[in-house]
């Protein structure tokens, strides 16, 4: 096993400046234009409100047209959501998505979700991708206020669904960026990060969470993490909703301070890249791929601020596993995902994906990656709007250890 996680990471960081390398030259092209001029136009796309425009014709529902998404205007979508999901078990959700142009700009986004679930959680979550005119400027934020009781399983590679640790806690996230740009798709600027969990319990068996885990840190009452952050951004998709192509890749340094209030002096780095490309060339199929890489430099991080599975600001990641399965104070992960049409009017779309993450083990002397673990699945995408790009994502995942589940998203994955 020891040799399978050496070649994991060494192929993986091999590969990676190769792959940049690659992406970079093709860069000139995916800037030019959001598709590959030799992909044949596709006539007559249908999405949701065309089908119940079809069938309740009396309701005289407005299609969606490109003139929604004309430079100052904007289109509002409101979706309620009934599902499931492994952390969650059932919930009901309302979720509202905005889009719109400015000047010379890519496409923003907003988004605000308030959620409650079979496991009495209480979510409420706004996030937002804004690009000023001209794109010279670039506002993000990921707000979140939630009551969130949770299964966790300790650190390391090596814990098992057998051991659960039930934890109780309320959450305050606070992220704010703005980055300017240093050269075409080149952004770099300064932020704040501030974590709060508060009313924090956790037991297992009657078992504290610090002698299961050996990591005290936070495990109890109450954790803060705050700071601010660099961040170096590169990014020429042209829709960040649905990628017909492009590169991003997304660089985070955040140094957290006691004087601001942070419970210990800590640094991290989160490592991003995102790729996307035609198959076959001559088609709108996606191969995309993603790493993700987010790493403790110095100091503890509180436990419930360590890298940690479905804990990206996306909450995708590791699909086929329950968000917090594996955690630990580094975290590499890797996945790639088909994306092809099923019906000619690109009203249903499907998927299939492949991941894989390790986390470093908790043992202070090693702390090495020794465990990969993988997971695949397949889903289906629904074409909410066919102007913004924007799908019903569905997917199944299936992971080792008998680990498997559904996750929703609007929008796609990464």
């Amino acid at each position: 096993m020891k040799f399978l996680v050496r070649l994991f990471i060494g192929a993986w960081l091999t590969c990676l400046p190769a792959f940049l390398c690659c992406a970079l030259q093709l860069q000139l092209s995916d800037t030019m234009t959001v598709s590959p001029p030799s992909i044949k136009p596709i006539t007559k796309q249908q999405d949701v409100v065309d089908v119940f425009k079809r069938w309740y014709p009396r309701l005289h529902i407005a299609p969606h047209d490109s003139a929604t998404l004309q430079e100052g205007k904007h289109f509002l979508l409101v979706i309620p959501q009934v599902g499931y999901t492994l952390q969650t078990r059932g919930l009901v959700a309302v979720l509202v998505n905005a889009a719109f142009h400015k000047a010379h700009a890519n496409m923003s986004s907003m988004t605000g979700q308030i959620s409650y679930t079979q496991n009495n959680q209480v979510i409420l979550t706004a996030n937002s991708l804004v690009w000023m005119p001209g794109n010279r400027f670039l506002w993000t934020n990921d707000w979140r206020l939630m009551h969130y009781p949770q299964a966790t399983y300790g650190l390391g590679m090596y814990t098992s669904t057998d051991r659960v640790i039930n934890m109780d806690y309320a959450y305050f996230r606070f992220y704010q960026s703005l980055l300017g740009r240093l050269a075409p798709n080149l952004y770099a600027g300064i932020g704040y990060y501030l974590d709060l969990h508060w009313n924090i319990e956790s037991y297992a068996r009657n078992r504290e969470l610090s002698r299961i885990s050996r990591y005290p840190y936070g495990v109890e009452g109450r954790s803060v993490s705050s700071g601010p952050t660099l961040q170096v951004l590169y990014d020429n998709r042209r829709n960040s909703i649905n990628p017909t192509g492009g590169l991003y890749v997304n660089a985070v340094w955040r140094a957290n301070m006691a004087f601001l209030g942070s419970d210990d002096t800590y640094q991290s780095l989160l490592l991003e890249t995102r790729k996307y490309v035609h198959l076959p060339a001559s088609s709108d199929n996606i191969l995309g791929f993603w790493s993700y890489n987010a790493l403790t430099l110095s100091g503890n991080p509180p436990f419930l601020d360590l890298p940690s599975t479905g804990w990206d600001n996306t909450g995708n990641l590791g699909r086929g596993f329950i968000q917090g399965r594996f955690r630990g104070k580094n975290l590499l992960y890797a996945e790639t995902e088909y994306r092809f049409h099923i019906t000619n009017d690109r009203l249903l779309g499907g998927v299939v994906f492949a991941n894989a993450q390790t986390v470093t083990e908790p043992d202070q002397n090693s702390g090495q990656f020794e465990k990969v673990i993988p997971a695949v699945g397949a889903g289906l995408r629904i074409k909410m709007n066919k102007i913004s790009r924007t799908n019903l994502s569905v997917d199944y995942g299936f992971g080792m250890d008998g680990s498997k589940g559904l996750f929703f998203n609007l929008g796609e994955v990464f």
